[in-house]
């Protein structure tokens, strides 16, 4: 009796092993004929040559740019810089001005206008910014060239805007006075927006023109402006390099929570006291992000590159049905893109108590979220005060915000004709859609354009992120006459019919 049941669980441990076999060789099965199937999203170009540049003389256009200390004041402190940028730009290209029209928005922003030959078509509109961030105090010694000097050195052009956003706006410029020389007479009117107070909000120039657009009833086909870039190695399982297009912007909302408490001397503090109660209420909130998912632009981004991903990760982006949970757990880990996943809040102001012998009343924090598509500022606040609940804590909006931009297709045409230009360009470049978890001044047009593309056709690698609005920043030489060469394409194949 004992040798029947022992080989009847010998019998059973042995089918249970081949189920399990089965099981995953089934799995196994259809995770490779799942990755095998995977279909590339690239778009089939033939290679073609760019317009011809002459890299040197428009890199000394650029530095010549960046030595003009245009940084945003409200006082206008700067004023004179930013003339002076006018005027190297209106000298620059004379063919252009003597094309298009300039009107001045506000203090310093330029908008110009090139009339299509269709009244039927839409229009498209070019962004880019002539202002600047400072030089953090005391980091000047720590640039291998002055930050405003406009060196150019070992291939580069260095200096404060050389990336950020000064090469956009002069590398838009050369691409449009080429293409005047040339005779090219654009379909749709094309607008060029050049802010001069992106850095601070746009509400000086952007926020203006779109007001005044829409006071006018116009509608944009589309819309580019500064955003992602060409990441070189940041891709993990794609050796090419892959250019990210931001169709779409995190949103921004600021609370203010303001925690009470009995306020008195300290040498008998109150059992409960306002900045207690404060810290009670970050701790929860910190232990309560809103949830992130691997959804939406994020997925959309990770299936774009799967086919051209080698090795496992072919497999892990091209099977994300099953692998989803473990491609989340590894994203978390980095800010930079557990940040595409969810709705992210920092505190970033604490204010509390002016005495060192007094128990203050109040204790505020300041917590700034940055919105993902799909989460509305309403959502955050009810979360936020679910979240401190019981709690002797006010939840206060501050006024400055802003709602997640409308996620655009990579269906479009504008999206499309800047995957074949840049392809065409830049041959096994592979383009995938991203979100921007920063702001640009595309967001003042959210209801104005179809299609809103936040890209700029620059290289970076890792070690080059840091140098935006940080130090040594610069751009390579043949890297801004690639940037010419780009916007000289695109404008050529939007206005294909």
């Amino acid at each position: 009796m004992a040798d029947d049941t022992h080989s009847h669980k010998t019998s059973l441990i042995k089918r249970t092993l081949w189920l399990v076999a089965g099981l995953l060789l089934g799995l196994a099965v259809i995770l490779a004929w799942q990755t095998w199937r995977f279909p590339s999203r690239q778009i089939q170009v033939e290679p073609r040559s760019g317009v011809a540049v002459d890299a040197a003389a428009a890199a000394g256009r650029l530095s010549a740019a960046v030595q003009l200390r245009t940084v945003w004041s409200a006082t206008d402190a700067n004023a004179a810089s930013f003339e002076a940028l006018r005027q190297l730009i209106q000298t620059s290209y004379p063919n252009a001005h003597a094309t298009l029209t300039r009107q001045v928005i506000g203090q310093h922003a330029l908008l110009y206008t090139w009339p299509g030959t269709d009244p039927q078509a839409k229009p498209i509109a070019l962004l880019a910014h002539q202002d600047v961030v400072s030089v953090a105090p005391g980091t000047d010694k720590d640039w291998q060239v002055p930050p405003f000097s406009g060196t150019i050195q070992d291939g580069f052009v260095w200096g404060r805007g050389a990336w950020d956003d000064k090469s956009s706006v002069m590398a838009i410029l050369e691409a449009v006075e080429s293409l005047v020389k040339a005779g090219f007479k654009p379909r749709q009117t094309i607008y060029l927006l050049f802010n001069a107070d992106e850095e601070v909000g746009g509400d000086e120039g952007a926020a203006q023109v779109a007001k005044l657009w829409r006071q006018q009833g116009i509608k944009l086909d589309f819309l580019l402006d500064e955003g992602l870039v060409i990441t070189h190695g940041l891709v993990p399982g794609v050796k090419a390099p892959v250019a990210l297009v931001g169709l779409s912007q995190k949103g921004y909302l600021t609370l203010k929570l303001t925690a009470k408490g009995q306020p008195g001397h300290s040498s008998q503090p109150p059992k409960r006291h306002a900045i207690g109660v404060l810290a009670e209420a970050l701790q929860r909130l910190e232990a309560h992000p809103l949830p992130g998912r691997l959804e939406g632009l994020p997925r959309e981004m990770m299936e774009s590159v799967a086919a051209e991903a080698s090795g496992p990760m072919r497999v892990v982006l091209s099977n994300l049905w099953l692998t989803r949970p473990l491609v989340e757990r590894e994203l978390a880990k980095t800010p930079a893109a557990d940040a595409m996943l969810r709705t992210t809040a920092v505190p970033t102001i604490l204010n509390a108590g002016e005495l060192e012998n007094v128990v203050p009343g109040l204790a505020s924090a300041t917590i700034n979220y940055r919105l993902l598509p799909g989460n509305t500022s309403q959502d955050v606040i009810q979360h936020v005060q679910q979240v401190v609940e019981g709690l002797n804590v006010s939840v206060e909006r501050q006024p400055k915000g802003a709602e997640a931009a409308p996620v655009s297709s990579t269906d479009s045409k504008a999206y499309r004709a800047l995957a074949r230009s840049l392809r065409e360009l830049q041959p096994g470049t592979v383009v995938a859609p991203g979100l921007l978890i920063g702001g640009t001044d595309s967001i003042h047009f959210a209801d104005l354009a179809e299609t809103i593309l936040r890209f700029r056709p620059i290289h970076a690698t890792a070690q080059d992120l840091p140098r935006l609005h940080g130090t040594n920043e610069r751009i390579g030489v043949a890297q801004y006459a690639e940037m010419i060469q780009f916007y000289e394409r695109l404008l050529r194949n939007v206005n294909k019919r």
